[in-house]
């Protein structure tokens, strides 16, 4: 007795198509706005200071200033989180304050936003987030933001 076998044809386009047309669409986003990849040290702190505490994180900026995005710390028991306004080896004022979110971990809060001037810092590099700590009220670790 003879068995038919069919072998189906299979085309790889289809999946490679919509693979690639995932791919685009993800980076059209990207346009809209930067992810910043921060880690934090005592050594940027001005002045600085020694500590084995660190931390690191994203922060995501839009073109219109929209910000979002959180920063976890290690070695440190912080009492406030900020990002404030300032180039490195300068402090500045606090621009946006974090929320703390979960242990060792330190939020954006929903609907923060730039305004233009802090916005076009930021390109600039002239943001930073600062860790506060009983230990070093001024800030015992900080990190630059700026678009990567």
């Amino acid at each position: 007795m003879n068995k038919m076998i069919t072998i189906k044809k299979v085309s790889l386009w289809a999946p490679l198509s919509w693979a690639l047309a995932t791919l685009l669409s993800g980076c059209a986003g990207m346009g809209a706005g930067t992810g910043t990849q921060v880690s934090l040290y005592g050594a940027q702190e001005v002045p600085p200071v020694s500590t084995s505490a660190y931390g690191s994180g994203t922060i995501m900026i839009g073109d219109d200033g929209s910000i979002s995005g959180s920063i976890t710390t290690t070695g440190v028991a912080p009492h406030a989180a900020h990002i404030h306004m300032g180039n490195a080896g300068k402090n500045g004022p606090v621009i946006v304050p974090l929320k703390k979110t979960s242990d060792n971990v330190w939020s954006v809060p929903p609907g923060a936003k730039l305004t233009t001037a802090q916005y076009e810092r930021y390109k600039a590099y002239g943001l930073y987030v600062n860790v506060h700590s009983p230990a070093h009220k001024g800030g015992e670790i900080r990190g630059q933001l700026g678009p990567q």
